[in-house]
């Protein structure tokens, strides 16, 4: 699995994903919304740690300068 996401690109997921955890626990975004959102911050967390975005392969994308071998 080659790496696709920059260091740029981890930490915005990241910071978006602090946003969607405080908006929820706030009470801010409740019920299914509030399920979803946990979701998609859930799904956003797991690629920042890995460094790769299945959704960009699919549309050729990569943010990551330096191709890591496999």
């Amino acid at each position: 699995m080659k790496l696709n996401m920059s260091s740029t690109d981890r930490i915005a997921r990241l910071l978006i994903v602090a946003i969607l955890v405080t908006l929820y626990f706030t009470g801010t975004v409740t019920g299914i919304l509030g399920y979803v959102l946990l979701a998609v911050g859930a799904i956003f967390l797991l690629t920042s740690i890995i460094g790769f975005c299945p959704l960009y392969t699919l549309f050729g994308i990569s943010t990551c300068k330096i191709k890591k071998q496999e």
